[in-house]
């Protein structure tokens, strides 16, 4: 079993700019891709990021369109962490940010496919 836990979450006031860390208890993540959702109340959950594993054929990260330029996921593998690094907050952004993996190292096509989930971490941004 997959565990990965988030953090790094907070009040921020608009303008600013957030790291939010996923670290995997399981060893074998280092081959694992990490995607990073969020979901804001009453709102469907949004996939945000995905970085593949090292191992994977297609080595490109992929994101949403609505946060490209914005937001910058990447991976430690020595210390079994994948990052987000969100710049500009709004808003907007407010949410429970998750990560998650599909416990294979190709981004999947669709969220349906991610097997692992964290718990999340919220994030507020108010002035």
């Amino acid at each position: 079993q997959v565990q990965l836990v988030e953090s790094g979450g907070g009040s921020v006031q608009p303008g600013g700019s957030l790291t939010l860390s996923c670290v995997t208890s399981e060893y074998d993540q280092k081959y694992f891709a990490i995607g990073w959702f969020r979901q804001a109340p009453g709102q469907e959950r949004e996939d945000l990021a995905c970085i593949p594993g090292p191992d994977a054929f297609d080595r490109s990260t992929h994101y949403a369109d609505s946060v490209k330029g914005r937001m910058t996921i990447s991976r430690d593998d020595a210390h079994s962490t994948a990052s987000l690094v969100i710049n500009d907050l709004k808003p907007e952004d407010a949410a429970v940010y998750h990560c998650g993996t599909p416990g294979l190292s190709s981004c999947p096509p669709a969220a349906s496919e991610y097997r692992y989930w964290g718990r999340g971490t919220q994030v507020a941004v108010s002035p």
